[in-house]
């Protein structure tokens, strides 16, 4: 049997065996990161990544494009 093959949202690198890989969940208000579980991993929209430091460099990202926008600085 086949298993599912995960890609980094950062980098590209698939595994079907990942390790020390984290998920993030996210929307335009909220942003979970989970440590790896097939659970978390399989969920609708789970965001995939092959290390802390490529976690990192989405939710810094994320907080950039949040924190960034015109409606949190006051303009139109």
């Amino acid at each position: 049997m086949i298993g599912t093959i995960y890609k980094c949202e950062i980098c590209a690198l698939e595994s079907s065996a990942p390790i020390r890989w984290f998920v993030i969940h996210c929307s335009d208000a909220k942003l979970a990161v989970c440590k790896w579980t097939e659970e978390q991993a399989g969920k609708p929209h789970a965001l995939h990544f092959c290390g802390e430091a490529h976690a990192q460099v989405y939710i810094s990202r994320w907080f950039e494009s949040f924190c960034g926008s015109a409606v949190m600085l006051g303009g139109k």
